[in-house]
Formats: structure tokens, sequence, C-alpha cells
């Protein structure tokens, strides 16, 4: 990272910058596994070329045919790379077959620059933008660091102008390096503090067995809503860092997340969490020619059954996303007049235990855990209510819990609108104060990082 931003502003223009990004970009995504790079090139090419070729013949069939072929190439990676052991598996079990799966390694990040891809061919074909004429433009656009790997799924006509004519001011650097140093403090000092405590209620042991079904009705309860806490930090920490990342090299992301647990409806929930996600389905997907606003509850379906199947090859995010589709559909039927006059607490109750519960489906892949899970939930599982174990475990965690609980409520947000109205020079004090909790912060996490160097806990989102 100082390298990078050493080659970066030692370099003035930003069409030099520019490579200097890409070439940073690459090596940090080949880092893992460089032979995945290529994939990564290959499919801005392609991409670069059909965009240019829908754009040029949109009026003639050959440009429909080259959009057409950017969608199947880009879903077509997906599918090949993250689904063919899935399909395998389910049509070895329902007829019996015994096809061998591939064992395919999945290329980091495949969902998201492939996402960004489609939202690029789509807008050019659509007039929303122009075909970018610079291949290693649309290379930077598709590889840039920040995001590559985790999302968030940045659209091209957010950056477009950033890609020419950015300028990192002091400001720039400023929100960025302190949104950077926010996102480290999510992911380490509570995201994985907070994983810690869950794998003592959901992981297994030594051996490899599930500890799932041993879990008490509290230890059951609080596992899933730290978990769920778990989950907000981990995915919108390393949204602050791209967002804080990008920012210091002057191009301005979207927002990701939005203190989802504010939310009153399931609907705004959506609209909170994982925003570019969420907007890419509504965008391209919702209101898909064929089903149109005529067919709209089989376009909900499509966009819910394909928000879980994008989160992973597993039955479970499918049944995840399939399940908050049939609350948002419970909520168009209820309306929003009805929602709106419903008592806030009632509202919020509701939500939550929908939130929490299907943060549970989201969590296991075996369905024999899933299962347990729920049993133990509202106690038919057997177990007790709460145990010694339970009590210890949650004591050991109490800190962690307590400070994701505080922090997914929109208090710094609060803080500086209030210091907002104060005077220059209490403003003044509260940014020198701001500065030196950042640099404190920065040396915390550093510290951290430093003691747990050999404790891997990479972001949820990279699997994805």
């Amino acid at each position: 990272m100082p390298i990078c931003l050493a080659c970066y502003f030692l370099t003035k223009k930003n069409e030099y910058r520019n490579f200097v990004l890409i070439g940073f970009s690459l090596v940090f995504y080949a880092w893992g596994e460089p032979i995945w790079v290529f994939l990564l090139i290959f499919s801005s090419f392609v991409n670069y070329i059909l965009a240019l070729l829908s754009e040029k013949h949109r009026e003639r069939s050959t440009g429909k045919a080259c959009f057409i072929a950017a969608l199947l190439f880009n879903i077509g990676l997906i599918c090949v790379f993250k689904y063919t052991d899935f399909f395998i598996e389910n049509i070895n079990g329902v007829f019996g077959t015994d096809i061998k799966p591939t064992g395919i390694t999945f290329p980091i990040g495949i969902s998201f620059y492939s996402f960004q891809a489609i939202s690029y061919s789509i807008d050019v074909y659509w007039e929303k933008i122009k075909a970018q004429r610079s291949f290693h433009k649309l290379l930077l656009y598709l590889s840039l660091f920040p995001s590559v790997t985790t999302g968030p799924i940045i659209r091209y006509e957010t950056i477009e102008d950033d890609i020419d004519n950015r300028k990192t001011t002091v400001t720039d650097m400023s929100e960025g390096f302190t949104r950077l140093i926010i996102g480290l403090a999510k992911k380490v000092l509570i995201a994985n503090n907070l994983l810690l405590y869950v794998d003592t209620v959901f992981g297994k042991t030594g051996e490899g067995a599930s500890i799932v079904a041993d879990a008490t009705v509290v230890g059951s309860w609080v596992g899933i809503i730290a978990y769920s806490m778990y989950i907000y930090y981990d995915f919108s920490g390393y949204s602050d860092m791209a967002i804080g990342l990008a920012r210091i090299f002057g191009f301005h992301f979207t927002e990701n997340f939005n203190y989802p647990f504010m939310c009153r409806t399931i609907s705004e929930f959506w609209q909170r969490w994982h925003i570019s996600l969420g907007s890419f389905f509504r965008d391209y997907l919702l209101y898909i020619p064929i089903f149109g606003k005529r067919l709209p509850y089989v376009s909900l379906f499509l966009v819910w059954f394909s928000t879980g199947l994008w989160h992973g090859a597993s039955w479970n995010y499918i049944l995840w996303g399939l399940y908050f589709g049939v609350f948002i559909l419970f909520e168009m039927k209820l309306g929003k007049k009805r929602i709106k006059n419903a008592p806030t607490f009632i509202m919020h109750i509701y939500n939550k235990l929908v939130i929490i519960v299907g943060f549970g489906i989201f969590r296991f892949t075996d369905m024999n855990d899933l299962g347990n899970f729920f049993k133990n939930l509202v106690g038919l599982g057997g177990n007790e209510l709460i145990n010694e174990a339970t009590v210890t475990d949650i004591k050991s965690y109490i800190f962690v819990i307590i400070a994701a609980l505080i922090f997914v409520f929109p208090i710094i947000p609060l803080v500086k609108k209030l210091i907002e109205k104060r005077s220059l020079a209490i403003q003044a004090a509260a940014q020198l104060l701001a500065t030196g909790s950042n640099v404190i912060l920065l040396g915390v996490c550093t510290v951290v990082l430093v003691d747990t160097f050999l404790t891997n806990h990479p972001f949820l989102y990279v699997t994805f």
C-alpha cells in the first residue's frame, strides 16, 4: 500500500496514474492465485470489444447479438466457475448418476467484476453511457483493487468522469483515510472477535463434528444475533475500506450500507443493506422485458432467487433469498399505508426477528445443522434454556457484543451534526480530537493484526 501511494502521487498526470493503478490492481488480484488474473484481463477485453460493437451496430441485429453475447459471456463465467459442481452434485442426487465433480477453483471476485461488466454492457446498449474507447480504462474500471475482490459493485457511470478528470484534494485524503481506518476497525476489532464467539456456539469440534445441536436456547439466540452483527461489520467494514481507498485515489464510490438495522421494514432493510447488489437487481432484473411490470411476482421471484444464488452454490443461500422475497411480497400486499400506521415498536420487533432468523438460514449450509438451529431457537432441541458454559462464553465476549449493538446506530453522523452547530473553535477542537482518535485506532488495529498474524480471518464476501 505505501509503495502504491508513493508511485501514484509521484506520477503527475491521470493518464499515467491510471497505468500505475492498473499495475498494482493486477498484482493485488494475482497475489493469491496468479492464474486468474489472466481471466480478469480476458474478460475485460471481451467486454471491451462487445460493448464497442453493440454500440456501433445498435440499430441492427448485429448490435443486439453482441449485447446478448456479452450477457451470456459474463453470466457464463459465473456459472462455469461458481456453479458447475453444484449442478453436478444435484444432478447426481436427483438422477442417481455418478458424474465426477470438476474440482474447479473459484476465482476470487468473479461475481463482483462480472456484475460490473454486465451493468456496463447493459448501460452501453441502453445508451445510458458511451462505450469506452480505451481498453486500459475499461480494465481499470473492472480491476480497480479497492473493489475487485469484495465489491461494492460499482457502475461505470459512477467513476466515468473520475477515470480522466479526478483530483485528490486534502478533503479526499482526510476523509479517505478516516473511512479506511473505520473500516479496518470494524473488521479487526469487532467482526473478527464476534466470529470467535459465533464459532464457540455454531462451530465444529477439533474432529470436525458440528456443535450446533448442543447449543442452548439462549446461546442460539445470542449466537445468531452476534452472527448477524458479524456479517454487517465484516462486509460494511470492507466497503468502508474500499470507499476510503478509492477516495484517496480520487474516485468517488457510492455507499454500500446505510445503517440497515435502523429500518422499519424488510423492504427498507434491503434498501440500506448491500445497496450496490440490490440496486443491480432492481435496475436490471426486476423489470426485464420478458416479464416487465405485467408479471411483477415472477420478476420478484427471479430477483430473490438470484440474490440468494449469487451468494453461493448452496441451497441454503437460495432458501435465504426466497425467504426475504416472501416477506417483501407480504409487505407489498400489506400496503404502505398499513405499514406506516403500524406502531414503530412492533415494526422494529417484526423486522429484527425476520432479519436475525434469516441470517440463521444464511449461516448453515448443512440442512441438519439448520434444522437443529431452528429447534434450539424455539426450545425443541431438548437442550437447556441456558447453562454455565453459555454464560461463560457470553461474559468472555460481552464487551464486543455490546459495542457491536451500539455502533449499528448512526452515532458518528449524529455527533458530526451536533458539532457542526457549535462554534468554529469547538469544531476545530473536535477535528483535532478526531485526528488523534484515528491515529490511536490505527495503532490499536495494527497491534491486533500483528498479534493475530497467524490467524486467518478473511472477509466473508471474498468467497462470494
